[in-house]
């Protein structure tokens, strides 16, 4: 009997160079530069490299004990991709430290708190808690792809690239964590109560290090910036009921993340960046990378 929901998933490994191309990105990279959507986008950068560490972790776990050969495939590209996003966020968040950001203190907070959850709980724990946390991805990678004005809002053309690359791969993923969980005959309790708790601890701390992240920059004082930057971020993702709907519809008895039909969405965004003349093509490391991204 299959393991995987979608043997015909694609999850291909990129190997991706962003190095020289955010070299260059300014302290306030967000759309019009924006105070608050530069925090939050650099705080969510410092919080993806060890989280992905911990996301391949966790699956890596469990590979051996994957018996369907196209969930063993997914398992490897996921795993792929995911070390690749570590690398990339790694180089940003170097960039952002040179620029002011507190991405160093960040990402050994975030090292740390997985360190301590991963010696206390059990691995299928840690990979429930890996399955919700994709869905958060895929949630944010959704709206990325679809919503012209929040790719405006990444800002600068490097951060831009970086994120809806990112947002794509995430999509192409999204349910392999998922995938792999309940094939190791993880609860349906289980994967309720974890994405319930996350989703509390993430906002807060979320919420917590842009603050204190803005508290450190000089802008955040200047006469009306703060507040300027406040009205816009009322109308962010963050504030839309629709994503707190399609993150609360994790809780619900018989979800899938497939549930949410993205095939055209991935296939539209494939094509944008990585086919013939495609917008990230030259960002691929790779000759070889250029074929196994378009094969």
């Amino acid at each position: 009997m299959t393991q995987t929901s979608n043997p015909d998933r694609r999850v291909p490994t990129r190997r991706m160079s962003f190095d020289d191309a955010v070299h260059s990105v300014p302290r306030h990279f967000a759309g019009d530069g924006d105070l608050i959507a530069s925090h939050v986008l650099a705080v969510l950068s410092s919080l993806f490299p060890e989280g992905e560490d911990f996301f391949v972790r966790s699956v890596r776990h469990f590979r051996d004990q994957v018996t369907d050969p196209a969930l063993q495939r997914q398992v490897a590209g996921f795993i792929g991709q995911e070390a690749v996003h570590g690398r990339e966020h790694r180089v940003f968040n170097d960039r952002l430290h040179e620029l002011g950001y507190p991405t160093r203190r960040i990402d050994a907070m975030t090292r740390i708190g997985f360190r301590i959850r991963e010696r206390l709980l059990s691995p299928l724990a840690n990979l429930a808690a890996t399955a919700a946390l994709e869905h958060f991805t895929a949630t944010f990678a959704e709206f990325v792809l679809t919503d012209a004005d929040l790719r405006h809002v990444l800002g600068d053309e490097a951060v831009r690239d970086l994120f809806v690359w990112h947002s794509l791969e995430e999509s192409e993923h999204k349910a392999v964590a998922f995938d792999v969980y309940a094939a190791m005959g993880g609860s349906e309790r289980t994967r309720v109560w974890t994405m319930s708790a996350l989703r509390t601890i993430f906002f807060v701390t979320l919420a917590t290090e842009v603050t204190a992240s803005l508290l450190t920059d000089p802008e955040t004082y200047r006469p009306g910036r703060l507040r300027t930057s406040y009205r816009r971020f009322t109308g962010s993702m963050f504030m839309q009921r629709e994503f707190w709907e399609r993150l609360s519809d994790y809780n619900r008895t018989g979800f899938h993340p497939d549930d949410r039909d993205t095939v055209a969405l991935v296939e539209e965004w494939r094509a944008r960046l990585f086919g013939d003349d495609g917008e990230l093509v030259g960002k691929l490391a790779t000759a070889t990378a250029t074929a196994t991204a378009t094969a």
